[in-house]
């Protein structure tokens, strides 16, 4: 099932860059960041995009270049100009929109790939998480020029590193040890191993509606829910993707909803308290779609990127009908 059914896709297609993460903005309406790498990620420089929409699609506003892939991005909470991206060659970076170079600050402590950077939800706090292939999570405050504290005891290379957006000072990651881990920054130390799959662990979030739940994805091409209260079972398994899940992502504005990309080069959306869950596939990439948010000014749209040089947003159907 195509996207375009569900209205217009706004497309736009950056030659010799690969996306790895779009992430809107969550202060200006249509404003989208995108990180992308040359060659796959496997060696040349990044490139961080900036994208705002208009009548006709997709407009470049701004571009920052790396010389390195950069794999994840995440905005700032409290300044709508700041985001923060992280590169392969181990160092996060700290960019204004405003300005036409940059960055401002690069934060070089990770000793591997960092593939996740967050930053915190919660308005108490300015607090950014990264995770690496180095198999630490480091904490940053923007405003600090070293990490506060890195946390230890992942076997394997890290994927996904997530703040809560109900705890303050709770993150999860993902891990490919085939664990996810609930972590609390006031003791330093993991709160919560839970054995998610029996296979890597590329992906997780949280529930925008319960501060319990949590969803994982994983090479084994299945997506899990999971009861903090009670991890020993799944409370759902979302079953449909043929290759590797790549990113996962909850709805903000539906509390059963969520949607997933993958190596197999769909986006899923599926509703997890339905009896036939999977709501809506979108082919509309021609290589492994990474990148995958849902925008939090419009309940209807969706972006997303992937290794076929193509950022795309949408409306897919099953969130523009009543559920």
């Amino acid at each position: 099932m195509s996207a375009a059914r569900g209205g217009a896709v706004r497309s736009l297609r950056v030659p010799g860059r690969h996306g790895y993460a779009a992430e809107f903005s969550p202060y200006l309406p249509g404003r989208l960041a995108c990180a992308t790498a040359q060659h796959y990620g496997i060696a040349g420089c990044g490139t961080l995009l900036i994208l705002d929409q208009n009548e006709s699609g997709l407009r470049l506003f701004r571009s920052f270049d790396w010389n390195d892939g950069l794999f994840d991005v995440t905005w700032s909470e409290n300044n709508e100009h700041i985001l923060v991206t992280c590169s392969g060659d181990g160092s996060l970076q700290l960019w204004d929109t405003a300005r036409a170079a940059g960055p401002l600050q690069v934060y070089k402590e990770h000793t591997q790939e960092v593939y996740s950077v967050d930053w915190s939800q919660t308005r108490c706090e300015q607090l950014v998480v990264s995770g690496s292939w180095d198999q630490t999570i480091k904490l940053w405050d923007p405003t600090v020029g070293k990490s506060l504290c890195t946390f230890r005891g992942h076997e394997s290379v890290i994927y996904s590193t997530i703040w809560s957006p109900h705890i303050p000072g709770c993150f999860a990651s993902a891990s490919g040890d085939q664990t996810l881990r609930i972590w609390d920054v006031k003791t330093t130390g993991v709160r919560t191993v839970v054995p998610a799959h029996q296979a890597e662990i590329l992906s997780c979030d949280w529930c925008k509606y319960n501060e319990n739940l949590l969803v994982t994805g994983a090479v084994d091409c299945s997506l899990r829910g999971w009861d903090l209260r009670n991890v020993r079972q799944p409370v759902f398994e979302l079953l449909g993707h043929t290759y590797a899940i790549r990113r996962v992502k909850f709805s903000p504005f539906h509390a059963s909803v969520l949607a997933s990309c993958s190596y197999d080069f769909t986006v899923r959306f599926w509703n997890f308290s339905k009896p036939d869950p999977l709501l809506e596939t979108v082919e509309h990439h021609t290589e492994f779609t990474c990148g995958l948010d849902l925008s939090l000014q419009s309940p209807t749209q969706v972006a997303d990127c992937a290794w076929d040089e193509t950022i795309k947003i949408y409306d897919p159907i099953c969130l523009t009908m009543p559920a």
